[in-house]
């Protein structure tokens, strides 16, 4: 299935230590297609595109990612229970396990790059165990051109080997069989025990918010982006379920992509990826209409279930896992930015899901307030109803990505308040949760009020409003934007009980301070006075 211009001149895998295996050299997505389905790999769905399912793993396993501690890594990674330590020794011998299983296989090499600023590219060589893994490979890492693929020399090296369990991982350093290993020495990511795709798509992620911050000045960021007319380019932070995919994706403004970019220094926004990698569950055409239309041909389903006696995929089951996905290239998306990176970052929005209904709708913060709310990462979850339990949840993720940094998350909060100083961003928290009281009591924000309050920020139209500061987080909050409900812009008028709203603002307050406790050791003093102005010691008669 080979053809010659598809293989590099260096296309030697025995330099890695895999030996008589035969190689299946940037298949296009149609070949990997079809073999995947010849060998009951997986199917193809009613419009042809290709269903796998990733077996016993259909998530990260994060209790099973480990970084190399060696010279380079020991001083500046944030080592604790995100960054778990492994030993050279241990990875090396971990390394000779993964290549001689992988020796005399029938096996998948692709090679691409991430960071679509060429003076950021990184050239990523990809060594697959399964067709469908390298399928999803071309979808999320940006495509070489065909004259590009001769003289490929890669970086990285990413070697994947699902079917590979280590037999004795205590012997190796392991808590289990599974594991996904960056060694920033050699430059090699390892995942072994699962078939996860995204464990080699976030372990990339992980190697460049260590890499791009300590050797180019480049701040890496969780996020999506978009760029409009004008070319002022807007930047959505915010964890799953706040809205980032949906609010990015604007009719009016090109989508530079998803949920990963880099800020450089002359303030270029760009995306690391060539694709998006979306959640499934409960999609339908209305809610989300550019994921929808994206899951075609070249798209890769996981983990979905079909509607009984038919291949029409039924969003609505949950049975094999909450994370059902999709990965597709993104041209699949019609309104993007080509390239996929633009100039002039001119606002920044921090997306928030708070299901206790006290943060307002919109709010403008200092530099102070952005690093503290970046490092916080907050959003809020409602627990499962079969544990009976209605009560919000909240859920803290430093940089709103902290699975994947490296390094202490003071680190990229600092970089972000340099940045948005040094540029004059704007940088606004967005409530897209409930107003009107808690999960339960008061109601979701409307989407169209949300977008509304997004575009009147973008076009400039919040930059002379009175504002009134929110009286237990500081916040900014405006007194009018058009086109929406004036009651609903402080939430406390939104509340039948100003007392009740009061006390559970702060408890709200209460876990902000405790969760910050943890960084407030290297944060600034600016970083720290960004926070909640008061914490659960004060009562209601001190406001």
């Amino acid at each position: 299935m080979e053809t010659l211009e598809r293989i590099p001149k260096k296309a030697d895998l025995s330099v890695y230590g895999i030996e008589n295996a035969t190689v299946n050299w940037n298949l296009s997505p149609e070949e990997l297609q079809k073999i995947t389905v010849e060998r009951g790999m997986g199917v193809e769905t009613d419009n042809g595109t290709l269903a796998i399912n990733t077996g016993k793993f259909t998530g990260r396993s994060p209790n099973d990612r480990f970084l190399v501690k060696d010279d380079y890594t020991k001083d500046k990674v944030w080592w604790g229970r995100i960054n778990k330590p492994i030993t050279s020794d241990n990875f090396d011998k971990l390394q000779a396990e993964l290549v001689n299983y992988l020796s005399g296989k029938e096996i998948y090499a692709r090679d691409g790059y991430v960071c679509s600023y060429p003076t950021y590219r990184m050239n990523v060589r990809t060594i697959t165990e399964y067709p469908w893994s390298n399928f999803f490979i071309n979808s999320m890492f940006l495509r070489l051109e065909d004259d590009e693929i001769a003289d490929f020399e890669e970086e990285w090296l990413v070697l994947c080997a699902p079917g590979y369990v280590c037999p004795d991982p205590k012997a190796f350093g392991l808590r289990q069989g599974n594991f996904s290993i960056l060694n920033f020495t050699k430059k090699i990511a390892l995942v072994g025990g699962s078939a996860y795709t995204g464990e080699m798509k976030k372990g990339i992620f992980s190697a460049l918010n260590l890499v791009l911050p300590v050797e180019k000045n480049v701040l890496p960021m969780h996020c999506s982006a978009n760029v409009g007319e004008d070319g002022d380019t807007a930047i959505f932070f915010g964890l799953s379920g706040t809205g980032k995919t949906t609010l990015s994706a604007d009719p009016d403004r090109r989508l530079i992509g998803d949920d990963e970019h880099g800020w450089t220094s002359d303030n270029v926004i760009f995306n690391f990826e060539g694709g998006c990698y979306a959640k499934v569950i409960d999609l339908t055409e209305e809610k989300e209409p550019d994921i929808y239309r994206a899951i075609k041909p070249g798209a890769l389903l996981e983990n979905i279930v079909f509607k009984e006696g038919t291949n029409e995929p039924d969003y609505t089951d949950s049975s094999i896992t909450q994370n059902t996905r999709v990965s597709y290239p993104i041209h699949h998306i019609e309104n993007i930015a080509i390239p996929s990176y633009a100039k002039n970052p001119t606002n920044i929005f921090f997306l928030t899901c708070d299901a206790f209904g006290v943060l307002p709708p919109i709010s403008k913060l200092t530099p102070g307030q952005a690093a503290y709310h970046f490092i916080s990462g907050y959003t809020a979850k409602v627990a499962g109803t079969e544990a009976g339990i209605t009560e919000p949840v909240p859920s803290f993720s430093a940089c709103f990505g902290e699975p994947f940094m490296p390094l202490h998350p003071t680190v990229y909060a600092e970089m972000l308040s340099k940045k948005m100083t040094e540029a004059g961003v704007n940088v606004w928290l967005v409530n897209t949760g409930w107003s009107g009281g808690p999960y339960g009591v008061g109601s979701r924000i409307k989407l169209k009020y949300t977008r509304a309050m997004i575009t009147a920020a973008m076009r400039g139209e919040l930059d002379n409003v009175d504002y009134d500061e929110h009286p237990i987080f500081g916040l900014q909050m405006p007194k009018y934007i058009h086109n929406i409900p004036s009651e609903m812009l402080d939430p406390i008028n939104t509340w039948l009980q100003k007392g009740a709203y009061i006390s559970k603002a702060i408890q709200l307050a209460h876990s902000f301070h405790l969760n910050f406790d943890k960084f407030a050791s290297q944060a600034s003093e600016e970083i720290i006075n960004g926070g909640p102005l008061i914490d659960a010691h004060h009562s209601i008669d001190h406001i």
